[in-house]
């Protein structure tokens, strides 16, 4: 009887469990009952309504089971939910995915890990079914929590923790599938998801034994590396990831990045934090690479206290960021990117500085090392700078330069950098750090016209004197020079001075000078003049300098040089070779036969390059008369490690000189106007000359005006002329004065006829400053306040004494008295 009751019950239960009941067989090694199964599966197909039934009849008996640690069954059951899920679209099977998602859950949560292999691949099924309508409702943050988790597994066999962590990667790469392309659904990108997300994939990336294997484009591993290396797989889900990260989502996928590597101190060595954004700035799109930079930036400002090896992995991670980003789209960040990285080379130099005065007079190592570090720190900022400004387009380039050159604290700028409270040490640390920034900047800069690299707000702080204190400073900014006139890649076949015997051998390429190249010189070219005469009296040059200095001058002869500049440029030659022989300036005799040395090497380039027959010999006869008598003229001899000075360079003879009216006559014959040659030349005179520290143009007398009353008549010498027979002669006699005034008048109407505006004015203004000079002493020695009836007060022997002066011994002027 009871038998029959339990049939005719069974009989009594609804068709969905009897199907769902016969897919289990009675022992759970046999598997599932495939038969059974697809009638199960035709059932639901035929009838979708009972999908909901169905899956929840089997997360019933799914988790009996898993109470029961009956696991047999549990497969089963999950593969049964798998073949159903793949099988049957419609819309009724939201409601079966419910249940779906609730077995999952609850084989996620427990304990074996078996069974959260098992939910995770059923889960990675399921996110690779595409849906016909999205599910507004149904939220997936159980699962990215549990997932993460599985990513940090932490079991003591390394195969199940392999295994979990293979699975938990897996589940969050099928999260992302399945809720990344939904955009009214962008629940995936909120940040309490992606701090979730994103360091788990970190994680696991970072067990990698071999990061440079990282680097680059995404790599196509097998799928047998794939499934079995963590590290592989999360480096492929972190870049799926970040290639379907959008215009506002992209900063919240980034800013974790920067929480684990500060976390787990990556930054020091940063070869990780390298690969990371190199992945990050490879698998973005090319529009948001600006979003990043912006990122790595904040984030220096964020840690700029922190120690110097820190920063500098973050500066490099920034130079790695900005190569790849360079050749896309930049982005409005560009002055930014600058703007930030300039304050925080001035912030390295500060703290340079402050470990340097707070170690003063104790060299500790630690000390040292931080300088070293502070050094890496400023080197990392200058590399990153000039490989972001030499991969930018000429237009942002030349911003650029004007940007940079405008933080140079020189005289008469506004807009530098602040450095008053970093003294001259630190001033010239910073002067030294921006110019070897803009070197790199201006580093392959090819301008169609000289006036667009050179423009007069950049070249006039260029080439103050500020920036000739130091021989590195000055070697810093004639090669910025060189980048910039350099229009056709000569530089290299002049570099060393030298006496080169064939200048046809070196291939100089050149163009004809165009009219805006001409009008520059006119309007510039005293400027540059000016500033290689003062680059040679400079008495700690090297011989590093006067390699720049001949290349300056070649490269000018070569890219800017008409007939006039040429003209101009030899009157430069002549001037630096009467600078070394007179020596006003008191150089020592290596700088003299520096100058001489450097004289000869260009006078033989540029002769050659003009090709005048005559004037080539007279260069060539002094050069083998050098070579014979005095070496020490010629390059070759005077940068010897050891070479013998001579004691002085006023014995000798004219022949080993080069000779203006020489000159002039050879070039006369061809054509050249060699009027302009008989003038010396005279370098201009700027206000900073006047108002700097250094050493001016203009030689300052000083005047001593004697204006104290006839008391100390015995102090006077007595200066009158006597008078004898002699010099009445010559009183009456003055037909000699007379043609010494008339020369003294032809050399004058000569200069003013042949001389260039640039010259006359600069002689008049020279003159016109020292005048007043001169005057302004003698005012303020001279001027004294007018008498007044209540005394004046003089002061003797340490006392004070007031003498009043009567109303009626005063003088008034003649309108002041009716």
């Amino acid at each position: 009887l009871s038998a029959g009751v339990c049939c005719c019950c069974a009989a009594l239960r609804p068709r969905y469990k009897r199907l769902v009941d016969n897919i289990f067989p009675e022992d759970p090694k046999d598997g599932l009952v495939k038969a059974d199964m697809e009638k199960l599966t035709f059932y639901a197909v035929s009838a979708p309504e009972k999908l909901d039934r169905i899956g929840a009849y089997l997360a019933e008996r799914l988790s009996r089971d898993v109470v029961r640690h009956r696991y047999g069954y549990v497969l089963i059951a999950m593969e049964a939910l798998d073949q159903l899920l793949m099988a049957c679209h419609s819309q009724s099977i939201k409601p079966f995915v419910e249940s779906f998602l609730h077995m999952v859950a609850k084989l996620l949560e427990s304990g074996e890990p078996k069974l959260q292999v098992l939910g995770t691949n059923s889960f990675v099924k399921f996110a690779n079914i595409e849906e016909d309508t999205p599910s507004y409702h149904r939220r997936y943050d159980f699962f990215v929590s549990r997932f993460s988790a599985m990513c940090h597994s932490c079991d003591h066999d390394p195969e199940i923790q392999n295994e979990i962590r293979i699975a938990g990667i897996r589940g969050i790469q099928g999260v992302v599938r399945k809720t990344v392309n939904d955009e009214l659904r962008a629940t995936i990108w909120e940040p309490q998801h992606m701090d979730k997300i994103v360091p788990s994939l970190l994680f696991n990336m970072h067990k990698i034994e071999d990061v440079d294997s990282r680097i680059g484009p995404p790599s196509s591993p097998t799928g047998g590396e794939k499934e079995e290396n963590p590290a592989l797989l999360a480096e492929n889900c972190f870049r799926e990831l970040l290639g379907r990260a959008t215009y506002g989502n992209m900063n919240n996928a980034v800013r974790p990045v920067f929480a684990h590597l500060d976390h787990h101190r990556l930054w020091d060595p940063n070869e990780f934090a390298v690969s990371c954004f190199k992945i990050i700035m490879y698998s973005i799109q090319a529009q948001y690479s600006h979003h990043v930079i912006q990122e790595i930036l904040g984030h220096l400002d964020v840690r700029k206290r922190d120690s110097p090896r820190v920063r500098a992995g973050i500066i490099q991670v920034l130079l790695e960021a900005v190569a790849i980003a360079a050749k896309g789209s930049i982005g409005p960040t560009v002055l930014e990117v600058f703007n930030t990285l300039l304050k925080h080379l001035r912030i390295s130099v500060d703290f340079e500085l402050g470990d340097r005065r707070s170690s003063a007079g104790s060299a500790t190592f630690s000390t040292s090392s931080k300088e070293s570090d502070e050094r890496i720190v400023q080197n990392a900022i200058i590399q990153t700078i000039g490989f972001f400004g030499s991969n930018l387009p000429d237009y942002q380039r030349s911003e650029i330069m004007m940007f940079i050159m405008g933080k140079v604290p020189v005289f008469g700028t506004s807009q530098s950098l602040d450095t008053s409270h970093l003294g001259d040490l630190g001033t010239r640390r910073i002067q030294i750090m921006l110019l070897r920034s803009l070197l790199m900047v201006t580093s392959g800069y090819k301008a169609t016209t000289i006036t667009n690299a050179l423009p007069p707000p950049f070249l006039d702080p260029l080439l103050s004197p500020s920036l000739m204190e130091d021989s590195e400073l000055r070697q810093l900014v004639l090669e910025i020079l060189h980048n910039l006139i350099d229009r056709h890649d000569n530089r290299a076949k002049l570099r060393g001075i030298r006496i080169i015997p064939d200048v046809s051998d070196l291939k100089i390429k050149r163009d004809k000078i165009s009219r805006q190249d001409v009008s520059f010189m006119k309007k510039h070219g005293q400027q540059l003049y000016r500033h290689i005469y003062l680059g040679c009296k400079e008495e700690d040059n090297v011989q590093k300098n006067f390699e720049l200095l001949f290349t300056s001058l070649a490269l000018i002869t070569i890219e800017l040089a008409n007939e006039e500049v040429v003209i101009d440029l030899i009157r430069l030659a002549i001037a630096l070779q009467d600078l070394a022989i007179i020596n006003e300036d008191n150089l020592p005799m290596f700088n003299r036969c520096g100058v001489m040395a450097l004289v000869a090497a260009y006078l033989n380039f540029l002769s050659q390059m003009i090709a005048v027959p005559a004037f080539c010999q007279h260069v060539s006869k002094v050069i083998e008369t050098r070579s014979l008598e005095a070496s020490y003229f010629l390059p070759e001899t005077i940068f010897k490690d050891k070479c013998n000075l001579p004691k002085s360079l006023e014995k000798h003879e004219k022949n080993l000189f080069f000779l203006t009216n020489k000159i002039a006559e050879s070039l006369g014959g061809s054509g050249y106007s060699v009027e302009r040659l008989s003038v010396p030349y005279v370098p201009q005179v700027t206000d900073e000359d006047r108002l700097s520290r250094r050493k001016s143009i203009v030689d300052t007398v000083s005047i001593q005006v004697d204006i104290l009353p006839g008391n100390n008549t015995e102090d006077k010498v007595d200066n009158t002329e006597e008078i004898t027979f002699e010099a009445l002669k010559k009183a009456i006699d003055n037909n000699g004065l007379e043609e010494q005034e008339k020369e003294k008048r032809r050399l004058v109407i000569e200069k003013f006829q042949k001389a260039p505006f640039e010259e006359i004015a600069a002689q008049c203004e020279t003159k016109a400053n020292l005048l007043h000079d001169r005057l302004a002493q003698i005012l303020e020695l001279t001027i004294r306040p007018p008498p007044s009836p209540s005394g004046t007060m003089t002061i003797t022997a340490g006392h004070a004494h007031y003498q009043s002066v009567p109303v009626y011994e005063m003088k008034f002027p003649d309108l002041c008295v009716y």
